[in-house]
């Protein structure tokens, strides 16, 4: 798929960048250097083609989704089932639900295969595809119709949702495992080098947990394509982030990615449209070397590294209130500036401006997966699709 076509446009304008980096150092020259608060700005102001970003109604949208590699008994060591974390989330009862809180953030915490049924909520998006994955060392964990059908329904979450920054993360036994095999798929690099090895793992555990990796790996090696290596290997909630982050990317929003089963994610959607990833921070929620690498294959360093040990989405959480910072050195009103978005002098109102993805509902909404997922193809690179088929 061709960059160049991809309704994500780049973030890259060298004016725009100029005119926010002379106007941080006008700032500067009075109040000293903010040290990484100051390229965030930048970054920001790219995303947002402005000189003065804001964020609006900020979202934290967490996926949980259950794996059948996890009856191999290499995931969930000494952790809670996944059924009992989306309780803790949806009652407060785990600190990143606190801090979503107290920070402004909504929670969104999405169904997207959770084993067990959980119980209405209304913090609860229930969209799942299946009561989990099957166990991907004898077959693909997710049909492609599955996998398909996952990515419209993450579509559809974000074209729903409001604000203009959404953090990702996913969770779920087995999550990471999933993950690290569709990062290795998709980069080439070692499974071992992902995974996350449980708290206090003894040699005999990594080691079987090692031989369930390889043997799965073994069996959907030969893949190549973005979409096959997620439904062989991935799950129901990396394969809605793809389509979320495919979405806020479309619309211009700051996607904050945490955790491994996000980074995944974010792998796959740039293989759909590369330039998805300009629109991304990186954060951290626990400091194990799988997620290390992860970042390394961005080219990239976490906001914060506090030493955390959470559940993925913590450390965006903490993270946010420095990116709400960094907007504010543009957003207020400078010596000679009008209030109100602005563009340096000259510049057209919205330079490569680019539309959002047409409505989920209206464009994703075909009872067939196979002819969705085009579709979804087909708007992500400019085609023309004509009205959608009467059904």
């Amino acid at each position: 798929m061709s960059a160049n076509r991809s309704l994500i446009n780049p973030t890259s304008n060298p004016r725009l960048e100029q005119a926010l980096r002379e106007k941080l150092k006008r700032r500067s020259d009075l109040t000293g250097h903010l040290g990484e608060l100051e390229p965030l700005a930048v970054r920001l102001g790219l995303i947002q083609n402005t000189l003065k970003p804001r964020l609006e109604s900020p979202q934290l949208a967490l996926f949980a989704s259950d794996h059948g590699v996890a009856v191999d008994g290499v995931c969930g060591i000494g952790k809670p089932d996944t059924s009992r974390v989306v309780q803790g989330l949806l009652t407060a009862q785990l600190p990143v639900a606190v801090f979503a809180s107290l920070h402004g953030m909504a929670l969104n915490v999405v169904d997207c295969g959770v084993a067990e049924s959980v119980q209405p909520h209304p913090r609860l998006m229930a969209r799942k595809i299946a009561h989990g994955t099957r166990n991907l060392r004898f077959t693909s964990a997710m049909t492609l119709d599955q996998a398909h059908a996952a990515i419209r329904a993450g579509m559809e979450i974000a074209d729903a949702l409001p604000g203009n920054l959404l953090a990702c993360a996913g969770l779920g036994i087995g999550s990471h495992e999933s993950a690290a095999l569709v990062l290795s798929g998709l980069s080439s690099a070692p499974v071992r080098e992902f995974v996350l090895p449980g708290m206090q793992m003894k040699p005999e555990q990594e080691a079987l947990l090692m031989m369930v990796m390889q043997t799965a790996q073994s069996r959907h090696g030969e893949l190549d394509d973005a979409v096959e290596i997620l439904a062989a290997c991935g799950g129901f909630e990396i394969a809605m982030m793809v389509g979320v982050m495919l979405v806020a990317a479309s619309k211009r929003h700051l996607i904050m990615i945490d955790g491994l089963p996000a980074c995944a994610a974010l792998l796959v959607a740039a293989r759909i449209a590369p330039t998805v990833s300009d629109y991304c921070v990186f954060c951290r929620s626990h400091g194990h070397p799988g997620l290390t690498r992860a970042l390394k294959l961005f080219q990239s360093m976490a906001m914060l590294e506090l030493g955390l040990d959470c559940i993925d989405g913590t450390g965006a959480t903490l993270a946010f209130p420095l990116a709400r910072s960094a907007a504010a050195l543009l957003t207020e009103v400078a010596e000679g500036e009008e209030p109100g978005p602005t563009l340096p002098a000259g510049m057209p109102t919205a330079p490569g401006a680019i539309s959002p993805l047409p409505s989920a509902q209206h464009r994703f909404a075909s009872t067939d997966p196979q002819a969705g997922f085009q579709d979804a193809n087909a708007a992500l690179t400019g085609q023309d699709l004509g009205p959608p088929d009467e059904t």
